[in-house]
């Protein structure tokens, strides 16, 4: 008598569980599904464009003329890009800006009297993404003045995304193929105030982050250094840099 009453409530459970389980609403089920790496990536939102991810794909054609405001720690000022001077430059510039890659990058080499030097994105993924997108080099059509912007180069035909804006006249750098683009029309004091206290980087002397390891661990590397370190808390950061007019006048090259 009591194996039959234990078979009968046996069968009750099964039943009654069988009748929870369909009851489960489907969106119930599928959050107990783990998610993959990849799906992880399309829900969290990224802090950075998702486009940067994928450099082959940002080659739109920049305007013949126009301006970017980057908004600094020191200040603000503004670029004017002029296609014709250097158009491969221009062109991957414009997109980097479009898709703000240089937002929260930080002025990790300025040496004064010499160069205020940036470019890499505060993002490892990022400079991951970019580190083996070469573009061309361009003629040099420019000279290397006070306020001109170029790409630095690790080489022949190795531009990606570093930049350097010259603080004096670096006239002597034109026939070793750097190619400026554009240059400082607005804000000039912030440019040349710059924090420079730290110096060059440590392959050149000087006292300022290394740039590898600025690519592989981003801004945490430049705000605490490595194993304790106090880091380069003084360096001045881009806030943001936007294009602000598509359309500009042509400047007259000098």
């Amino acid at each position: 008598m009591k194996r039959k009453l234990f078979l009968l409530c046996g069968a009750f459970g099964f039943l009654f569980s069988l009748a929870a389980s369909a009851q489960t609403p489907p969106l119930a089920k599928k959050q107990l599904v783990k998610l993959s790496s990849a799906q992880k990536s399309a829900v969290v939102p990224l802090p950075f464009d998702r486009a940067l991810l994928r450099p082959a794909l940002l080659k739109e054609k920049a305007p013949e003329v126009f301006d970017v405001k980057f908004t600094t720690t020191r200040g603000d000022f503004t670029l004017r890009v002029t296609r014709a001077w250097a158009p491969l430059g221009a062109d991957r510039f414009y997109n980097l800006v479009k898709h703000h890659f240089y937002d929260g990058a930080v002025f990790f080499r300025v040496v004064d009297g010499f160069v205020a030097q940036f470019g890499i994105s505060p993002y490892p993924r990022v400079s991951a993404a970019w580190k083996h997108a070469v573009i061309k080099d361009d003629p040099v059509k420019q000279s290397n003045l006070p306020g001109y912007v170029t790409f630095a180069t690790d080489g022949p035909n190795t531009r990606t995304t570093q930049l350097f804006i010259s603080l004096k006249n670096n006239s002597h750098l034109d026939h070793m193929g750097f190619s400026p683009f554009g240059k400082v029309t607005e804000g000039t004091m912030a440019v040349v105030k710059l924090y420079g206290g730290y110096g060059d980087s440590p392959d050149r002397g000087g006292d300022g982050p290394d740039q590898d390891k600025i690519e592989k661990l981003g801004n945490p590397y430049l705000e605490k250094g490595l194993k304790g370190g106090k880091g380069w808390p003084k360096l001045d950061r881009i806030k943001s840099a936007a294009i602000v007019n598509p359309s500009a006048p042509a400047s007259s090259p000098k």
